[in-house]
């Protein structure tokens, strides 16, 4: 009975953050962080206590609240716990929020929670669209002078991705009789799915073939839209500018991940029947991803923008590591390299995002709003501490070996070239693209004559090293003990290349 205390812990905090009256800001934040420590250490504790829970709901329908918390999920949940922690951390030093802000972090931690361990489609759904109210209202409450606009164009595009997403399962339940992952994974992995679409959807004239491909798309397109993958990254940019930096981290940190989290539990295992005819579009689709990511980030001088714009760059890699193993059809090899370097990048770069937009916030919080490319300079001497530590974070950002960018990325052009080269080596551009534009934001910041305008400014305090610290600490051990990570991931890994590509 663990797992539903381990969901609820965060809403039932900001249940009582919404009636407590009276409370100030900094206490908000600070209850607000003992919910997410609770949280991290139920965390920890469900690894090895019970990892299951079921309820049936609509046993007619073979509908049941079911939850389930194997070692891909747990490395997911570690990673919602580990930055709703640190964005509320940095909420507080910010002096950003109210009871009511701090509420809604809450909310969208428990939701969260939910669409990494549930593993029926009707509660996993419900987690997901639970996710999309408290970031719209944090994104239009507190976000700057564009929130309105771009918290309704999140809103609205992420919405419409998830009705094409519902409507495809409604399919699947219809024809299959059951929206459970795990049983739908059994019944793809021999072949039933498309023949179970042909005979209900026989009015149509389609083979069970180009209906199951209609409906991966269907899925797919919810999911895209979430990671996001161009050309449905549109709400992105503004989103990420305008939401207070806090909340920037939750949304490329955590928000993100749902699509890739999804692609590995849902999309593969589901549709292995279509996925050597999906494979192409979704190869170009993540070079697209890589390349203009990249190219968007080097175009810009307002630094969250930047960052942004290279977050998508870098999930780009994940989609091309999902491409390959769609492409792949003897190659467990590459496929495992692949899927292994998915889950690496998708938790390391949850973790590097949110120290780059830390120090992002110390310096909007340091100049009173400026985060322009051109509004720094020579900060390497006044603040030697500051620079060290976020220097560290953009050398994880752009792949250094020895931190935990490196690994990842090491894995899935490992099975990527194995699998599609011609892909990877045009995505390898991506890469070199993204040390251009890091190093210059370097450069532009820190290096060269100090600023006037600079010359009072004083290093990290305490509060502010304890926290840079700690995301350094998250991106140093993975880069040096990546096996960390991957000893829970491992089994999980195995069990879904069963279900694509059994060994003879």
């Amino acid at each position: 009975m663990l797992l539903p205390y381990f969901i609820f812990v965060p809403l039932i905090g900001a249940i009582l953050l919404a009636i407590s009256r009276g409370i100030s800001a900094k206490d908000a934040g600070r209850f607000a962080s003992v919910c997410s420590i609770v949280s991290l250490m139920l965390a920890g504790y469900g690894w090895d206590a019970i990892r299951e829970w079921s309820l049936p709901w609509m046993p007619d329908a073979n509908i049941a609240l079911r939850f389930e918390m194997d070692g891909l999920s747990f490395l997911f949940v570690l990673l919602v716990a580990l930055v709703t922690l640190v964005a509320i951390s940095a909420s507080i030093l910010k002096g950003k929020g109210d009871r009511a802000y701090f509420a809604l972090i809450l909310v969208l931690q428990s939701a969260l929670f939910g669409v990494f361990t549930a593993r029926h489609f009707i509660p996993w759904f419900l987690c997901w669209e639970m996710t999309l109210i408290p970031a719209w209202l944090l994104i239009r409450l507190w976000g700057g002078s564009g929130a309105p606009k771009a918290a309704l164009r999140f809103f609205i595009m992420t919405l419409g991705g998830s009705a094409f997403m519902l409507v495809g399962f409604l399919a699947l339940q219809l024809s299959a009789g059951t929206m459970d992952f795990d049983a739908l994974g059994k019944l793809a992995s021999q072949g039933a799915i498309a023949d179970a679409l042909a005979k209900s959807f026989a009015f149509t004239g389609m083979t069970g073939h180009t209906l199951l491909t209609l409906v991966a798309l269907a899925v797919f397109l919810g999911l895209a839209v979430k990671i996001p993958i161009v050309p449905f990254h549109a709400w992105l940019p503004s989103a990420y500018a305008e939401a207070p930096t806090p909340v920037t981290m939750l949304l490329t940190g955590l928000l993100s991940k749902m699509g890739v989290y999804a692609m590995l539990r849902i999309f593969l295992p589901v549709f292995p029947e279509v996925l050597p005819a999906l494979a192409p579009l979704l190869t170009w689709l993540a070079v697209a991803t890589v390349l203009l990511g990249a190219v968007a980030a080097l175009a810009q001088t307002d630094l969250k923008r930047m960052i942004a714009y290279s977050s998508v760059n870098h999930l780009g890699y994940c989609v091309l590591a999902i491409a390959a193993v769609a492409a792949s059809t003897s190659d467990r090899s590459a496929m495992s390299s692949a899927i292994s370097g998915v889950v690496l990048q998708a938790f390391n770069h949850g973790i590097i995002a949110s120290a780059l937009f830390s120090g992002i916030a110390i310096l909007e919080t340091r100049s009173r709003g400026q985060r322009g490319l051109n509004d720094f300079g020579g900060l390497r001497a006044q603040t030697p501490v500051f620079c060290g530590l976020f220097g560290i974070a953009v050398f994880a950002s752009l792949g250094m070996p020895g931190l935990s960018g490196f690994i990842g990325e090491f894995l899935i052009f490992n099975g990527a070239f194995a699998i599609t080269p011609a892909a990877a080596a045009i995505s390898v551009i991506g890469l070199l693209l993204t040390a251009v534009f890091l190093l210059r934001m370097m450069r532009k910041v820190f290096w060269g004559p100090l600023k006037p305008s600079l010359a009072k400014w004083q290093d990290l305090t305490r509060d502010e090293k304890m926290l840079f610290g700690f995301l350094v600490l998250l991106i140093a051990i993975p880069g040096i003990f990546p096996q960390v990570l991957l000893h829970f991931a491992n089994p999980a890994i195995v069990e879904l290349l069963d279900l694509l590509r059994p060994i003879p």
